[in-house]
């Protein structure tokens, strides 16, 4: 793998922007939703990505969930999709993103595990077929544990990386715990399960990127220091890119957030 590696990125918005689907209460799963009524457009979609560089694609799973797979409708399943035909749409999210991906031998498949999701992985029986695991937007220390522990359990010998969220103007994770925190939970020898292959940032504003990246280069480095032979982890970026936009779940809209409406009013 090259130094640099281009991730794929904002799947819900671009199947909103450019093929115009719409996501609301009736579909829970957001763009998860496609893979139980919209293969096509998803497979299209995701060979957008590919077509435009992108060396890793994350399967649409990130809001697989058993509440949101209960709570969606189909003629099939017209009182919600029962937890025994979840693993069915996890595989055919797989089959899409290896289907996108085919005839492009550099682009490999990440299973995209939201903070939930993490609790649904798969296991061993997709390891054919995927190249690397993502474990995104973690809130908290001890999920990042928790993920390390089942990633152990679930024996995966497949690269993964862990990707914290810093919401808000305070460069912490939601639970409160620095960035310094987090990547000991992530790089900790004594935690159980393994190491990540890569750790970092996503689902975060643009503008707090640079003092975020230092403080987790000052920690790995710190982290290195103490344990030469050490492997230095990748490090994966992959903030907000809405342009200063926010989901707002009254409206259902990406809508300029306060810190930037404020930044322009005082401009």
């Amino acid at each position: 793998m090259s130094r640099i590696q281009i991730l794929d990125g904002g799947l819900g918005t671009s199947l909103v922007d450019k093929y115009k689907v719409e996501f609301d209460d009736a579909t829970p799963l957001w763009s998860t939703h496609l893979l139980v009524d919209g293969h096509d457009t998803l497979l299209s979609c995701q060979r957008d990505f590919v077509q435009a560089g992108a060396d890793v694609l994350l399967t649409a799973t990130y809001q697989a969930s058993i509440e949101g797979f209960a709570r969606t409708k189909t003629r099939e399943y017209p009182h919600g999709i029962p937890k025994s035909a979840i693993g069915h749409y996890l595989s055919c999210a797989v089959d899409i993103a290896l289907r996108a991906a085919n005839g492009h031998e550099h682009t490999k498949v990440a299973l995209s595990l939201g903070p939930y999701g993490a609790c649904m992985i798969p296991g061993q029986e997709y390891s054919g077929s995927l190249h690397m695991f993502a474990f995104e937007t973690i809130p908290r220390v001890d999920e990042i544990r928790a993920v390390r522990r089942a990633v152990a359990a679930c024996d995966i010998t497949l690269p993964f990386w862990i990707s914290c969220v810093s919401p808000g103007e305070v460069d912490t994770l939601p639970d409160g715990s620095t960035i310094g925190q987090a990547v000991e939970a992530m790089l900790d020898p004594t935690v159980q399960g393994p190491v990540p292959w890569g750790v970092g940032i996503n689902c975060t504003e643009l503008h707090k990127l640079p003092r975020l990246v230092q403080s987790l280069e000052l920690s790995i480095r710190q982290k290195l220091t103490q344990n030469p032979t050490a492997l230095i982890p990748s490090l994966v970026l992959y903030p907000d890119s809405m342009n200063g936009k926010v989901y707002n779940t009254t409206t259902g809209k990406w809508e300029l957030s306060n810190a930037l409406i404020k930044a322009q009013s005082e401009a």
